[in-house]
């Protein structure tokens, strides 16, 4: 049985920014959240929005009250930086890439988290391998985590891409153990019973392929005693279930921005909503 957290320990968990920092302090200023409440971010704080620069400064300024891991927009200006992509059409990155203080900035991207647990819930970008436990799964992102952080980071970051492995195996090492890593921690939504990822869709449950289904729905899946906290799926849209909270309601696409704070019974659990009428596609 969980005991409950004090007020000031509960997290106040928030969906992908994308650069949306004004729906961003408009949301923190609505949930109100105590000057010493844990702030936790699901990833994805840059790109496709108009802020992105200040947006990330932003949380840089909150120091260790923040707690933001990495979404693959976010490992996407690590690897436009290191010249390993090319900018994409919608991309809006140069403020950050043009900052003076774009180093310190990088700097600061490339040493966020994979994966944070505390208060018996886990914070991830996108889901969670139905094999995975909670320690499995935190060993895997700190492996992740160390090899982005060492010298040879743009080799490691260039040879995270691509759709293989798309299973777990034990025996995987070396860059396929990390990649696999990196694809499920920061792109997944759909997979099979035994854990096979799909890359077909990016679409919400109406789009679910043949023979797979959303990640948390996988019977038997390892983590289904543990809250999970995720982001990246927008078109599934906010999904709070006792042991699930997926924080994506699509602020950059003109919807909604969302924080829960995270209570240890779900009961107690308070969703705070702002509309983003200013951060959609036509503003991005």
């Amino acid at each position: 049985m969980n005991l409950p957290l004090p007020p000031s320990s509960t997290p106040l968990a928030f969906g992908d920014l994308h650069g949306c920092r004004a729906s961003f302090q408009q949301l923190l200023a609505k949930a109100a959240p105590s000057s010493d409440t844990p702030l936790w971010f699901s990833g994805d704080i840059v790109n496709r929005g108009p802020q992105s620069l200040v947006m990330l400064r932003d949380l840089m300024a909150l120091g260790e009250r923040a707690v933001a891991i990495l979404g693959n927009h976010d490992l996407h200006l690590l690897s436009v930086a290191a010249g390993i992509r090319r900018a994409r059409k919608g991309d809006t990155l140069d403020d950050i890439l043009n900052a003076p203080d774009a180093a310190d900035l990088l700097h600061w991207v490339r040493h966020r988290p994979i994966a944070h647990f505390a208060h018996d819930m886990l914070l991830v970008h996108a889901g969670v391998l139905p094999q995975w436990d909670v320690s499995l799964t935190l060993e895997l992102a700190d492996e992740l985590e160390r090899a982005l952080r060492a010298p040879d980071w743009k080799e490691t970051l260039a040879g995270l891409y691509g759709n293989t492995p798309n299973q777990w195996n034990p025996h995987l090492k070396g860059i396929e153990r990390l990649r696999l890593t990196c694809t499920a921690l920061t792109r997944m939504r759909f997979c099979t019973a035994e854990g096979v990822l799909d890359f077909t869709t990016s679409g919400g449950l109406d789009a679910t392929p043949p023979g797979c289904v959303p990640w948390f729905d996988v019977p038997h899946r390892k983590t289904a005693s543990t809250t999970v906290v995720f982001g990246h799926w927008a078109a599934l849209g906010l999904t709070l279930r006792d042991n699930l909270v997926g924080l994506d309601s699509g602020c950059v696409w003109g919807n909604r921005l969302s924080a829960v704070r995270l209570a240890s019974r779900p009961a107690e659990r308070q969703l705070t909503q702002v509309n983003c009428p200013g951060c959609g596609p036509s503003s991005a």
